[in-house]
């Protein structure tokens, strides 16, 4: 294989892997009735008057499985953290005691269960889509390669290459997907 082929390939690869990562932080965020703390992951503070990271304004921990509590660093980020959970439509409401801010997670109804699973497949479909446009765009520069004089061989060998890739993640795709639904679905 060429080694201009090589690189749309190994581009394309590394375009599916960053795909995969951003639905894995899309799908940690998807609160599945357990209480974890990349809930609030681009979460941001106004921290006067600049946009901050809620992790940068007070520490983020578990209580128990059902309870989160934000310690700010400074007293007076209490309102700002509250109102930026609150903003962030979340689903939970924020109990601010003057010192720190708890919240508590209800337990998750049937019909909530059922719309998060709905939420985890619109995730997966986006990132699919994401890994067919690439798969498209690696294809159309090697079509372009073989217009250019690149061998028919070598042109059929690196787009069963890209298809392999693309199979491979949209596999991945499902094994996530799966496993966020068998979280969100279990009492």
């Amino acid at each position: 294989m060429s080694e201009e082929l090589r690189k749309y390939v190994s581009q394309a690869e590394d375009s599916m892997r960053k795909a995969m990562s951003h639905l894995e932080a899309e799908l940690v965020k998807i609160r599945a009735g357990k209480a974890t703390p990349q809930m609030f992951d681009g979460l941001v503070v106004d921290y006067y008057g600049s946009p901050t990271p809620i992790q940068q304004v007070g520490n983020i921990s578990v209580a128990d499985s059902r309870t989160i509590t934000i310690q700010p660093w400074e007293k007076n980020m209490i309102q700002p953290i509250e109102r930026a959970i609150i903003g962030a439509n979340l689903g939970v409401t924020p109990q601010n005691d003057g010192v720190m801010i708890r919240i508590f997670l209800p337990p998750l109804t049937e019909e909530r269960r059922k719309e998060i699973v709905k939420r985890v497949h619109v995730e997966a479909e986006h990132s699919r889509i994401a890994i067919r446009n690439i798969r498209r765009d690696a294809i159309e520069q090697i079509k372009k390669l073989k217009k250019d004089g690149l061998s028919e061989d070598l042109a059929v060998d690196a787009e069963a290459e890209v298809q392999k890739l693309t199979d491979a993640h949209i596999a991945q795709v499902e094994k996530h997907v799966q496993a966020k639904e068998k979280e969100v679905m279990s009492i």
